[in-house]
């Protein structure tokens, strides 16, 4: 409870709701599997570097527990680094996906005299790395259905659902909905990749009050609506998460895979990307892109911004929200 009273602080989630949740944790024994997935990245991250010759060290802070980006910075600025570039666990634009993590570096710097410099780097939703990663896990898991039923199956993209407000205010001013028109487009090359003619892109992970609209359908009901329809196979890809954290593994192997079950539907989710040797891959492009300035791998011409120094906004009012911020569910915040 106090690693989700840290993630919802100020957000207005009933107590109910984080009551819900914290029973999701205590299923899989009371830990985020979060920090260990995060752990095996920068692993992969390390010998990546090895590879390339790219002599940085590799550091870890959480927004919401211990390691705690406050924590961080005051290692790294007695290690004499002088300057750092950030990585977020965050494909996307938005607050949660974007201004948030600019916020973090600022209160982090201002915890720590004498701060390094933190650049952010930019949003990666369209690199054709994490488009090969997730293709790649989208034809794995076709192949997992029973053969009668790959022919006929569904492709379903998942992201994590937002307030509609907050999704409205994505992007600079002049841009809205920057957050789900960038999930849209990495579904889209994903689908592309794939072959499949036809998908769906659907949302999870609610958790606010109902009285606030937020991106809508649900998963669950989304596998209702398919039913209806005659679909009896469904893939499910959580194109807009980069591990296997709860949400990913509560709300889709748990939740959808057993209403699919109930409906008679065959189901297989397609693996997320962190533990693909590409996603550490593409973190070296990343660095890379920065350190030479380098023209940027993408893959669309969806607005991908989000590099700023020492936290300040891309652009003012850039993912601006109102003062009281509808509710954000827990992994959406966790960095």
């Amino acid at each position: 409870m106090p690693f989700l009273e840290n993630v919802t602080r100020g957000r207005g989630v009933p107590p109910e709701r984080l009551a819900e949740v914290a029973q999701h944790y205590l299923h899989f024994g009371g830990v985020s599997p979060i920090n260990a997935l995060n752990l095996d990245i920068i692993k992969s991250i390390e010998a990546e570097f090895a590879t390339r010759g790219i002599d940085l060290p590799v550091y870890f802070g959480n927004r919401n527990w211990h390691p705690m980006v406050e924590e961080t910075v005051e290692r790294m600025r007695a290690d004499g680094v002088r300057s750092a570039l950030v990585f977020p666990t965050s494909a996307w634009g938005g607050y949660s996906g974007c201004l948030q993590y600019h916020e973090d570096i600022v209160r982090a710097r201002a915890a720590v005299a004498d701060a390094p410099e933190l650049v952010k780097l930019r949003q990666y939703f369209d690199h054709p790395l994490l488009i090969e990663a997730f293709a790649d896990s989208i034809r794995a898991a076709v192949a997992e259905l029973p053969a009668g039923k790959r022919e006929s199956a569904r492709l379903v993209f998942t992201a994590h659902s937002v307030p509609v407000s907050a999704d409205v205010a994505s992007g600079p001013p002049a841009e809205q909905h920057l957050y789900s028109r960038q999930v849209a487009e990495a579904a889209r090359l994903c689908s592309a990749a794939t072959g499949f003619d036809d998908y769906d892109l659907v949302w999870q992970s609610r958790s606010g009050p109902p009285q606030i609209p937020w991106l809508d359908p649900d998963i669950v009901d989304h596998l209702d609506a398919l039913a209806e329809r005659g679909v009896d196979a469904v893939v499910v890809c959580p194109v807009g998460f980069v591990s296997d954290h709860l949400e990913v593994i509560w709300d889709l192997d748990n939740e959808a895979k057993e209403r699919a079950a109930e409906l008679g539907m065959a189901f297989a989710r397609a693996a997320t990307p962190g533990p693909d040797p590409r996603y550490a891959h593409m973190v070296a492009d990343l660095v890379d892109e920065y350190r030479t300035a380098a023209a940027p791998a993408r893959l669309s011409e969806i607005t991908a911004l989000g590099c700023t120094v020492n936290g300040v906004p891309c652009v003012v009012g850039c993912c601006a929200l109102p003062p009281r911020r509808p509710a954000v569910a827990p992994a959406a915040a966790e960095l």
